[in-house]
């Protein structure tokens, strides 16, 4: 009896997940392994922060996602390093033989480096990262009442570095919590001297959409009272002031970083095959040097004709390229593989209720209609029927009561550990 080709895919973010899908039920052993276990929405990351909706609405059970699955297995596990000579994947637990090793292992934040910006600066690259920028915020507002701090000294500002969609979307989201609910939670506060403050390395917003986009956008936040600093570079932050290269500083306990991400790498290969934290690979996905190694999504450094620097990091890219590499996986002779094209299908942000810009390559929007083609997309590209049902219930609680009442302060216990 023929023996099954045995694929091993570490990690289940977009690209893991569509190629684990693609590969569903075929003649193939897939094992998926992730240090989590489940695939988290990442797009919605800003709302769980902000307190719109539950992180369990954009997150989906590997085991669930894979229950009525005849040849894929998931295993929840850290994978250290792998061994190529052997064809092994090295975890905490075990070791993982393979035939054939997909790397997805995405980006995390990229600090370049700066120790004191990575230990007291929030990234929002998963679900526990976005629930501590919800504690640590909400948190902020019960010690000023607890203590009768001064608010007017700035300590309570929430600064977001970065103004990519990520940036845009989580002052937007923070501006409209400023004026729609804080008031109703905190009444004896005054928010007046609250500011969401958005830095920006670039002169506007959005830097990557068009320049009607970015315009757009930069007067969507100045409605909001969001305050844009463009063209400054942040430099350090010491958990009380930001220090920026033009000598500015702004006093803020709550600092946000979307300025950047970087591969999420796993030792084992020489430097030779990355590029900027990102594994080399060819048309077919293929890591440089390897037969049987390929990369997909945002950990993949491909150049095309049209893309000489390699593909944008983003959801649309991770996807199809792992649907192509799993079409080729099935199609019975290597010959017959079909070399990854990107076709970029658009960009778009929201920037509060009835705020948002879509680019798409036949036309450029932005305004309500904008907000709404916004939302629609992303309830479309929910997971499950309830977690959409959910998400929906939730925006138009939102959109109607302009509240919402899911602020929940959550963290871990603290074991009393006093011996009677």
């Amino acid at each position: 009896m023929e023996t099954r080709e045995k694929i091993i895919i570490i990690g289940g973010g977009f690209a893991g997940l569509q190629l684990a899908k693609t590969l569903n039920n075929k003649n193939k052993k897939v094992i998926v392994l992730d240090r989590v276990n489940h695939h988290m929405f990442q797009p919605l990351f800003y709302q769980v922060a902000c307190g719109r909706i539950e992180p369990s609405n954009i997150s989906f059970p590997f085991r669930k996602i894979f229950q009525q699955s005849r040849n894929t297995q998931f295993r929840l596990t850290d994978v250290k390093s792998i061994d190529t000579a052997n064809n092994k994947v090295i975890t905490d637990e075990t070791e993982f033989t393979y035939d054939k090793l997909i790397i997805a292992t995405g980006c995390k934040t990229n600090f370049f480096g700066n120790k004191d910006l990575e230990s007291k600066a929030f990234g929002m690259k998963n679900t526990q990262e976005a629930i501590s920028i919800r504690n640590h915020v909400l948190l902020t507002f019960e010690k000023l009442i607890l203590e009768k701090s001064r608010s007017d000294d700035g300590n309570w500002n929430i600064v977001i570095v970065g103004s990519g969609p990520t940036g845009v979307e989580l002052a937007g989201a923070f501006s409209e919590m400023k004026k729609e609910i804080l008031p109703r939670d905190y009444p004896y506060m005054n928010f007046d001297q609250l500011q969401i403050i958005l830095v920006s390395s670039t002169e506007k917003p959005l830097a990557v959409m068009s320049p009607e986009a970015q315009e757009k956008s930069e007067k969507y936040l100045k409605e909001l009272g969001v305050k844009f600093l463009s063209g400054e570079v942040v430099t350090d932050y010491d958990g009380n002031k930001v220090y920026m290269k033009s000598g500015k500083e702004i006093p803020s306990n709550n600092v946000i970083w979307a300025a950047g991400v970087t591969g999420n790498v796993i030792d084992g290969f020489p430097a030779e095959n990355l590029v900027r934290n990102r594994y080399i690979v060819d048309r077919f996905n293929k890591v440089k040097g390897y037969e049987n190694i390929y990369a997909v999504g945002d950990i993949a450094y491909m150049e095309t004709p049209k893309y000489p620097q390699g593909h944008p990091q983003v959801a649309n890219v991770a996807i199809n390229q792992a649907k192509n590499l799993g079409k080729n996986f099935l199609r019975p002779h290597k010959s017959d593989w079909v070399e990854y094209e990107y076709k970029d299908q658009g960009s778009l942000a929201t920037i509060g209720k009835h705020r948002a810009v879509v680019d798409l390559p036949f036309i450029k929007f932005q305004g309500f209609l904008a907000w709404y083609f916004w939302m629609f997309l992303h309830l479309m590209l929910i997971l499950s029927v309830r977690n959409k049902l959910a998400i929906f219930f939730n925006w138009m609680w939102s959109y109607f009561n302009k509240d919402s009442s899911l602020r929940l302060i959550i963290s871990p216990s603290k074991k009393n550990n006093t011996q009677q």
